[in-house]
């Protein structure tokens, strides 16, 4: 079985692929964070985009977030904090350059009809 790619050291399968693949749905803001950073990894910006409040869909693009996804070499997702409806992580990542860059954000979520939905996110 292979690893996820969220780190979660559980094997994908039982872990983002049930949340990507739409057999699943996330119970908790993390295991939607987790999900999306996998979908960055695979990039599936149509996952993305779904997984984004409708509030804020407007302000985010497909084709921005396959070209950032694809600039990328996605190495670890590290989650610091999980509580509620806040997430806050790193993830370790090497830039079109080969440089080592951390995305450190701490985003928040909210549940819409029983659907957990990325708003927007503090970045430090």
């Amino acid at each position: 079985m292979k690893s996820c790619y969220c780190c979660s050291g559980k094997a994908y399968e039982t872990c983002c692929e049930p949340f990507i693949n739409g057999t699943n749905i996330p119970t908790f803001p993390e295991q939607l964070m987790r999900s999306r950073y996998t979908a960055y990894v695979l990039r599936l910006a149509d996952y993305l985009i779904e997984t984004t409040a409708v509030s804020q869909r407007k302000y985010y693009s497909k084709k921005e977030i396959l070209t950032w996804a694809k600039m990328n070499t996605w190495i670890k997702l590290e989650i610091l904090e999980a509580y509620e409806t806040i997430v806050e992580f790193k993830a370790y990542y090497l830039d079109e350059k080969l440089q080592a860059q951390i995305h450190h954000e701490k985003s928040t979520f909210k549940q819409v009809n029983g659907k957990w939905y990325y708003v927007d996110g503090k970045f430090y």
